[in-house]
């Protein structure tokens, strides 16, 4: 995987995977700790965590600053993990007030910001070397499946850790409990009999007398188990840690070659003509206003397509589709396809589809196995579905970087700009399904009603209204396809344009874009409670067309300053 690449970029690939599995246990659940633990609306916890949205990258211009003025990259990402696994060690001790909780989300996206931007810097430094040119867009894709082998196994880290804090203190998870509990505790729950009803199917002790203690009491453990969940990222950090300090000599060190230039002429920093520069710069700055676009779209995943899975999609699934929502099944049915592809690659020799044929039996059974254990009506937590996202980049990583090389080899690769339009059309399909998928369904504002008081009260979602988890599930397969058109992409080629003494700045912007897009994520929570479902998810097709037909409008000038034009 690795062949004919530095070996820095082993380093950087499994030091991202250990600060982002951390990230991405807290994202899983970040929104639904903020309800469960203070009670927040839907508008109030998406304001919070598209303000923390925000920070993570908003502040890798910061370090990006830093890093540049300095030259010391290495020193400032060190600093960043540092400052992240404090922030995550915090966020684990239960009963922090709200205040408590948003400044360490903060003190996260400011170690964030040291790390993240300067990490990629360096990554596209490695590539600066013209022995590796050739290979910085393949880099930057296995860089990118890094990021999403952590992120894949966080949500069930973080669902496993709760669901223990539950169950060793009698109770199981029911996803819509909190906010039953949250209501009834302010006298805003209309109907009684639900609560009570899922009271007593949570409660391993017996049927509930005392709803109002039971209401306590099951936040109370339910935003404990959060709390773990944030001890386990963490728990990465330290691995994270451990992987940059003992390997991090494989990296470029931009204060020694700094240091070599002064004291040898022949080894000048290369220096571009200012005219360059800007032409440049302007170039990067319109490729960064699509991609806040992007990511407003995209990072709806955390946010309203997790209120989607947790109310609008059905409770239990069925022995087949269990499979997938449980890691040791998802992980033997992965391993049973490896197996396949191993037998169906013709480059493969002898010995080497030999163990595709082992993996194939010895995985499937186990598949076969766990499925035959599953029953027909098997409960799913609306935090698996972020595994999806992650488990798709790694699976199609190599099946894009394939189709690239199959066009490249033909004359027909599309320049990095044309792929990054091509990603925001792909990321308006992925809308389209969910926005198929919500055709018919009662939406949160139809909700709510009056009572003869006058008072505000809220129904639960219908069961009618609940659909198969297939929907979101397609829509994120579009949307990763998107995003591996798009972001890994955008990655290198902001390593490529950007001038040298601004390598930092440049992916700090990057990440400034992709801040001020997840600060738009509010735009999803805001009219979660106004506009009809269908409606909301136009919103974000609307967005993603405009921003692809601007880059096309721009294409030309962008495929200049890349020499693909």
């Amino acid at each position: 995987m690795f062949k004919k690449h530095p070996k820095g970029l082993i380093v950087a690939f499994f030091a991202n995977m250990g600060e982002r599995f951390g990230f991405y246990t807290m994202m899983a659940i970040l929104v639904l700790f903020l309800q469960a633990k203070y009670g927040l609306t839907e508008k109030s916890a998406g304001s919070i965590y598209s303000w923390f949205y925000f920070g993570i990258y908003a502040l890798a211009l910061v370090g990006g600053i830093l890093a540049d003025a300095t030259k010391r990259y290495k020193l400032v990402i060190l600093a960043g993990i540092i400052i992240m696994f404090v922030g995550y060690l915090a966020l684990a001790i239960p009963g922090l007030s709200l205040t408590m909780t948003v400044l360490f989300l903060f003190t996260i996206a400011f170690g964030n910001g040291l790390f993240k931007g300067n990490l990629q810097a360096v990554v596209g430094q490695m590539y600066d070397d013209p022995k590796y040119e050739k290979l910085r867009d393949s880099a930057f894709m296995l860089f990118y499946m890094g990021i999403n082998v952590g992120a894949f196994f966080a949500p069930f880290a973080a669902t496993g850790i709760r669901n223990w804090a539950l169950k060793v203190n009698g109770f199981l998870h029911d996803g819509s409990l909190p906010a039953m509990c949250h209501q009834f505790k302010n006298g805003t729950l209309g109907d009684l009999t639900e609560f009570q009803e899922l009271a007593n199917k949570v409660s391993l002790k017996g049927p509930v007398t005392d709803l109002a203690g039971f209401a306590d009491t099951y936040l109370d453990f339910f935003a404990r188990g959060y709390n773990y969940a944030f001890g386990i990222a963490a728990g990465a950090m330290v691995i994270s840690l451990l992987v940059y300090i003992v390997f991090n000599r494989m990296l470029p060190d931009k204060a020694k070659a700094a240091k070599e230039a002064k004291a040898d002429p022949n080894k000048k920093e290369v220096r571009m003509s200012w005219a360059e520069e800007k032409q440049r710069l302007i170039s990067l700055s319109l490729v960064f206003l699509v991609v806040i676009f992007f990511w407003m779209s995209f990072h709806q995943n955390g946010l309203t397509l997790t209120l989607f899975a947790r109310d609008y999609t059905v409770k239990a699934v069925g022995a087949f589709t269990n499979i997938f929502f449980n890691l040791e099944s998802m992980l033997a049915f992965i391993g049973a396809i490896a197996g396949v592809v191993l037998l169906l690659n013709t480059k493969v020799k002898a010995t080497g589809k030999l163990v595709g044929g082992i993996m194939l039996i010895g995985f499937g059974y186990l598949t076969y196995y766990f499925y035959s254990g599953y029953g027909s009506g098997n409960p799913i937590e609306p935090e698996i579905f972020q595994s999806f996202n992650p488990l798709f980049i790694v699976s199609l990583t190599f099946l894009v970087v394939g189709f690239f090389s199959w066009l490249n080899k033909r004359g027909m690769e599309p320049s990095t700009p044309k792929k990054i339009g091509i990603g925001m059309v792909i990321a308006a399909v992925g809308f389209v399904i969910v926005l198929v998928g919500s055709l018919n369904l009662i939406s949160p504002h139809d909700l709510k009603y009056l009572d003869e008081a006058g008072n505000v009260k809220f129904n639960p979602v219908p069961d009618t209204s609940r659909v198969t988890p297939y929907w979101l599930i397609s829509s994120y397969l579009v949307l990763t396809i998107a995003e591996l058109f798009l972001s890994p992409i955008g990655l290198s080629f902001v390593s490529k344009v950007a001038p040298p003494r601004f390598q930092g700045f440049m992916q700090g912007g990057w990440l400034l874009a992709t801040a001020i897009g997840n600060k738009l994520l509010f735009v999803g929570s805001y009219f979660w409670g106004i506009l009809d479902l269908w409606q909301l998810w136009a919103i974000f097709i609307v967005c993603c067309i405009l921003s692809a037909l601007f880059i096309f409008s721009i294409l030309k000038r962008l495929e200049r300053v890349t020499g693909s034009a």
